[in-house]
């Protein structure tokens, strides 16, 4: 019996490749200087809910917060760009999708909203066969955490008779996307933030020594 229970949690792969459910907790570490600073254990299976508990566990402690978060793609969330961004902390995470925007595959996926044509003063996307797809209602979705993220409905005008809609969707009637614009929105600024030379330069120690310190941890 612990503070918090373990979970049962998809392992990686070991030696002899046969990943198995095990019980397990969450480590997350917080480096600064190749200094492990602040360490946390939960249950959570994925990381993109320990954020938030993390950098305010330091804060209570410490009493202070750091002007730059530096993380990888398991840590974006909406809730988590708007966290950082009330704490006025600049937020360099890297998109989930920042390495599948560099594939032709993407690039050529017409499905995509990121491949459509966005119309900001009418807030519509024109598809590849220049039909318009409009905002026709809203959505709420509720995350683990409980954060709710409202999410905007497009349906295009009419599919009827388009060449192209095999590739697009696979519904019987018009193509409908459901768009959350506060995420767009926060994932283009920490794109923007993690593409400057300063947040190469973050990205690239991040690598060095998060991922360091933490092969020190399961080497031990």
């Amino acid at each position: 019996k612990t503070e918090q229970d373990a979970t049962f949690m998809r392992m990686k792969e070991d030696a002899m490749r046969n990943g198995q459910l095990k019980p397990a907790y969450n480590i997350q570490y917080g480096i600064d200087a190749e200094y492990v600073v602040w360490v946390t254990e939960g249950p959570q299976p994925t990381d993109t809910t320990t954020l938030i508990p993390f950098l305010q566990e330091f804060e209570r402690y410490f009493h202070t917060s750091y002007a730059n978060v530096i993380a990888d793609a398991g840590y974006e969330s909406e809730e988590n760009y708007l966290y950082l961004e009330r704490e006025g902390i600049n937020s360099y995470i890297k998109p989930q999708s920042y390495e599948i925007w560099k594939k032709k595959s993407f690039k050529d996926d017409i499905s995509r909203h990121e491949n459509m044509t966005y119309i900001e003063e009418a807030d519509a996307y024109v598809c590849v066969n220049n039909r318009i797809l409009w905002p026709t209602g809203t959505r709420h979705k509720k995350s683990a955490s409980g954060y709710r993220t409202k999410l905007t409905v497009y349906e295009c005008e009419d599919c009827s008779g388009c060449p192209h809609k095999a590739k697009c969707t696979k519904a019987q009637g018009n193509r409908q996307m459901k768009l959350s614009k506060i995420f767009i929105e926060k994932r283009k600024k920490s794109y923007n933030n993690i593409t400057t030379d300063k947040g190469i330069h973050l990205r690239i120690n991040r690598s060095i020594q998060v991922e360091g310190a933490f092969g020190v941890l399961k080497t031990d």
